[in-house]
């Protein structure tokens, strides 16, 4: 499980706070969803979902990712993967509707873009922050159509993607896919569960990985045991009823954080 040596040709300034890393390795066999290991050398390994089949999108959140806003072009990092379970590909007769938060988006895009080149409908629900802080609003709109909301107004609808979906008949949807923080997408698993629509929903999370093929137990989730890096991390809404989603999480020591 050595990581391979990649050199970054591209990196795209997304947000003020998120950057897109193109590198010279294409992951073709990736599935939309899935991540890799992410080493960056004399920090950390960390997990990072793929955006595209040569790409990461980052968010700056911490001492590994400091680190990557630092690097240049023509810069290596070390890749392993993809690895975990991807979301559910669509088949061309289906409707899908994407639910994306923030940095979440990133996971979507690959599956956006795999939707729109199959001739799938999509529509998609894109939040954020502030407009400065939208991801790949040109990439969504391309695909099919697209609700955009704003924490503070700023850009459309003011407000949280919870707020355009409660205006939605999700019913008319044969798939629903969300990535985001935590407690948006735990809000929108319990409209879709009010709705009796929560077997069509798939949910991609974001835990604490160490080794990230299942082996060390770090990410194990309350009750079921689920592994997020080998088990997901992708789950379905039915999945992750009764579990701790949306109420706790694990750091690096496996003491419980709340949400």
């Amino acid at each position: 499980m050595y990581p391979t040596d990649v050199r970054i040709t591209k990196i795209i300034k997304e947000t003020p706070s998120t950057r897109t890393f193109v590198f010279d390795r294409s992951f073709e066999e990736a599935i939309p969803g899935q991540f890799v290991m992410v080493w960056i050398r004399g920090v950390d390994e960390i997990p990072m979902t793929l955006s595209g089949s040569n790409s990461i999108t980052v968010q700056r959140v911490g001492d590994a990712t400091e680190k990557m806003f630092i690097l240049e072009e023509g810069d290596r990092l070390g890749i392993r993967g993809p690895y975990g379970r991807g979301f559910t590909l669509p088949e061309i007769e289906e409707k899908i509707l994407l639910i994306a938060g923030g940095v979440g988006a990133a996971p979507l895009s690959p599956l956006a873009e795999y939707a729109s080149s199959a001739g799938i409908c999509m529509n998609t629900i894109l939040g954020a922050r502030n407009t400065s802080e939208l991801l790949f609003v040109d990439h969504f709109t391309s695909c099919g159509e697209l609700h955009i909301t704003t924490d503070d107004g700023s850009s459309h609808r003011c407000g949280f993607v919870t707020d355009v979906l409660a205006d939605i008949d999700v019913s008319a949807y044969d798939r629903i896919y969300t990535c985001g923080p935590e407690m948006m997408m735990k809000c929108v698993h319990g409209m879709l569960e009010r709705e009796d629509t929560l077997e069509k929903a798939e949910f991609s999370l974001h835990r604490y990985f160490k080794c990230g093929i299942g082996v060390c137990g770090a990410c194990c989730m309350d009750r079921e045991g689920l592994r997020v890096c080998k088990d997901g991390p992708v789950f379905s809404g039915i999945q992750l009823r009764d579990s701790e989603f949306g109420i706790y999480m694990r750091g690096p020591s496996g003491i419980k954080k709340p949400f």
